[in-house]
């Protein structure tokens, strides 16, 4: 029997998975993991004790908390899509990946990827209601309101990752079975495969225009109207103190689309020559921001930071009070 009889779409006999390649050229790849690591436990710890914080707290179960609980939820998800799945691969060499998994977690990277986007435009949404309708913030704003948005929005990004990742999962692969990346992205997979791609390469940019352009346009329009909202106010301190709300918010989506505008710079310009390089500054620029998130927010928010530090107080002060017992 020929090996051509043996292709499948995915789900056949012949080599039925991908090899991962990447980082090959980089003489210091273990560092690059190592650092990796060490960013997605830092993003587990701090957002689980943020979510942790924010259950233990009726005063924060409200809807601006629970905006930047589901940004900690995805924070957490991305990282845990794309870290764990590279130490195997990368420094065991255990390299190959079933199409199932491939494809599982092409759909859940892009997917969370994607709601990180959105995320921060639900921000940007609570502190527009919060600054121009403060009187009627409780009542725009309720709880159920902001579960049945986040839900909304989870249920819609479903809807738009879900048929490119299927087109996707029914091409024939009958080329390379080799992904240069360091996990399974769109792009670099569907390229693998046989016939004519365009349409494929055609939806994978307009959902990617609209999943990023769409929030940050978003983002963009409602601190216009905040601005505007600010400058109406008489006081000078209610000015700074709205300013000063809005600065946090700010500094993530910053530190969310910076390297992501960055990195579409530097593909589409070729400014980056090696493969390996530019993989290595898009892994980092995906997985830095869901560490730095809570952490921004925990310095920069006064009620958030006031409740850390008492949940941070007791476990402290109670291998003291043992330490005297023990003494005494």
């Amino acid at each position: 029997m020929n090996s051509s009889a043996l292709v499948s779409n995915g789900t056949g006999a012949f080599d039925s998975g991908f090899y991962l390649i990447a980082f090959n050229t980089l003489g210091n790849k273990n560092y690059l993991i190592l650092a990796l690591v060490i960013i997605y436990l830092i993003t587990l710890f701090c957002n689980l004790i943020l979510l942790a914080v924010f259950f233990m707290n009726p005063s924060l179960q409200n809807p601006k908390f629970l905006a930047i609980c589901n940004l900690a939820v995805v924070d957490i998800s991305i990282s845990s899509v794309i870290v764990p799945q590279m130490v195997p691969v990368f420094v065991f060499n255990l390299n190959h990946i079933s199409f199932g998994t491939c494809f599982s977690q092409m759909f859940f990277m892009h997917f969370f990827g994607d709601m990180e986007s959105f995320s921060l435009a639900l921000l940007a949404y609570d502190r527009l209601v919060a600054i121009c309708f403060p009187l009627r913030y409780p009542y725009i704003n309720t709880n159920l309101r902001m579960v049945l948005i986040i839900g909304g929005l989870w249920f819609l990004v479903f809807l738009i990752e879900v048929f490119p990742v299927t087109l996707a999962s029914n091409l024939t692969y009958c080329r390379s079975r080799v992904v240069q990346s360091c996990c399974c992205e769109h792009g670099p997979v569907y390229a693998l495969a046989c016939g004519d791609t365009s349409f494929n390469k055609r939806l994978a940019t307009a959902k990617s225009l609209v999943v990023l352009l769409g929030p940050l346009s978003f983002i963009i329009l409602s601190y216009v109207v905040v601005v505007f909202a600010v400058l109406r106010i008489a006081s000078v301190t209610q000015r700074w103190k709205a300013f000063h709300t809005c600065l946090t918010h700010l500094v993530l989506v910053l530190i969310y689309y910076m390297p992501v505008i960055l990195a579409y710079v530097l593909g589409n310009l070729r400014l980056v020559q090696s493969v390996d390089i530019f993989t290595a500054i898009l892994t980092v620029s995906v997985t830095l921001p869901p560490m730095l998130n809570p952490i921004i927010y925990s310095l920069k928010t006064e009620e958030l930071r006031d409740k850390l530090l008492k949940f941070i107080r007791p476990l402290k002060v109670e291998p003291q009070m043992k330490d005297q017992k023990t003494v005494s």
